[in-house]
């Protein structure tokens, strides 16, 4: 049997909002590091709160600066490079309407999730 890959290509995922730029596991854990450190973090710092590679963290901050939702401030401290990110006006701004997309997400996953026990439970009723 072929899959309907029209249907596949026409809702590539379920919640629109929910951006893919910033849902990414890496670069969501990277955005909320900043966005709870107003002051920014180094690069060292993001690298260990999010368990990250030296490489792929560069990769992801890479791709979120791009998109322009952090800064990056490269400079030195004590003779010894230093990276500094921040989040922009623009990713914070990103980073809320994600939160309030994923927030659409649960109220209706649990509203499923009940309407499912409350329609298990009637149907287990009606047979008893």
């Amino acid at each position: 049997m072929k899959k309907d890959t029209r249907k596949a290509r026409e809702a590539p995922f379920a919640y629109a909002g929910l951006d893919r730029l910033i849902h990414e596991h890496a670069r969501l854990s990277v955005l909320t590091s900043l966005i709870t450190n107003h002051q920014g973090l180094t690069f060292n710092e993001l690298k260990e709160q999010c368990a990250l590679t030296d490489g792929n963290l560069s990769r992801h901050l890479q791709v979120l600066e791009e998109a322009g939702l952090i800064t990056v401030f490269k400079g030195t401290e004590r003779n010894r490079p230093l990276t500094v990110c921040r989040v922009s006006s623009l990713g914070r701004k990103r980073y809320i309407e994600y939160l309030t997309v994923l927030e659409r997400v649960v109220v209706d996953a649990a509203a499923a999730v009940s309407g499912e026990s409350a329609g298990g439970l009637g149907a287990k009723e009606a047979r008893t």
